[in-house]
C-alpha cells in the first residue's frame, strides 16, 4: 500500500498516519527524517544533501527524490509506505510519478483531510489559552499567527496538489473535522474499497 496524506497544518495527518502504520504494517516516510538518515549513513545522495545544508541552502527536489528512491527500496518499505511532507508542489508530484513509474510502482491513493481553516485557528487559540491558564509556556510557533502563515503557505504551494491528483483519479477526500476515530474509520473504508486492506492483510 502506497499512500500520500494531504491536508493543511493541524489537520491531523500525523495522527492518522500513525494509525495506518500500526494497522497495515507500512512505514511512514518523513522527508526530514530521510534526509537526516541519508546524511548519517553517508550515502552518495546523503553526502550531496549534507554539503547543500551545510552551505545553508535548500535541498533541491532531485536530491530529495534520490533519497526517497533509496529509502523505498529498503526491506521495511516493501509492504508500502505513507509519504509525509512530500510532495509539497505539483513539480515534486510529477517527479514522484516519474520515480514510481521507473520502479513499476504506483500510488494506491492520495487522501485529503479537508478542514475548516477558521476552526483550526480557533483550536490553536483555545489550546494556547488553556496552556497559559495552567501556567504552561506554549511553543514559540504554537499560536494563531504562526499557523495562519503556515496555512497561507499550504494554500499557495500544496493545495494545487488536490487538483493535480484529482485529475489523475487517485484523490479521495475525507472530512477532517470529524472526530479522530471517525476520520480513521472513513480512511479505512476508502482503502477497503480500493482493495488495499485485503492486500495488506495478505502481506
Amino acid at each position: 500500500m502506497r499512500l500520500i496524506l494531504l491536508g493543511p497544518p493541524g489537520a491531523g495527518k500525523g495522527t492518522q498516519a500513525g494509525r495506518l502504520v500500526e494497522r497495515y504494517g507500512i512505514v511512514q516516510l518523513s522527508t526530514g527524517d530521510m534526509l537526516r538518515a541519508a546524511v548519517a549513513a553517508g550515502t552518495p545522495v546523503g553526502l550531496k544533501a549534507k554539503d547543500i545544508m551545510a552551505a545553508g541552502g535548500l535541498v533541491p527536489d532531485e536530491v530529495v527524490i534520490g533519497i526517497i528512491s533509496d529509502r523505498i527500496e529498503q526491506p521495511d518499505a516493501r509492504k508500502g509506505f505513507i509519504l509525509d511532507g512530500f510532495p509539497r508542489t505539483v513539480g515534486q508530484a510529477e517527479a514522484l510519478d516519474t520515480l514510481l513509474k521507473a520502479k513499476h510502482l504506483e500510488l494506491d491513493a492520495v487522501v485529503e483531510l479537508r478542514v475548516d481553516e477558521s476552526a483550526l485557528l480557533k483550536r490553536v487559540e483555545t489550546r494556547v489559552a488553556e496552556m497559559l491558564a495552567r501556567g504552561e509556556t506554549p511553543r514559540a510557533d504554537d499560536n494563531a499567527e504562526a499557523l495562519a502563515k503556515r496555512l497561507h503557505a499550504y494554500r499557495d504551494q500544496t493545495a494545487p496538489l488536490v487538483e493535480y491528483y484529482g485529475a489523475h483519479g487517485s484523490l479521495r477526500t475525507v472530512d477532517g473535522m470529524m472526530s479522530i476515530d471517525d476520520v480513521t474509520k472513513e480512511i479505512q473504508r476508502i482503502l477497503g474499497g480500493l482493495g488495499a486492506s485485503g492486500a495488506a492483510a495478505t502481506a
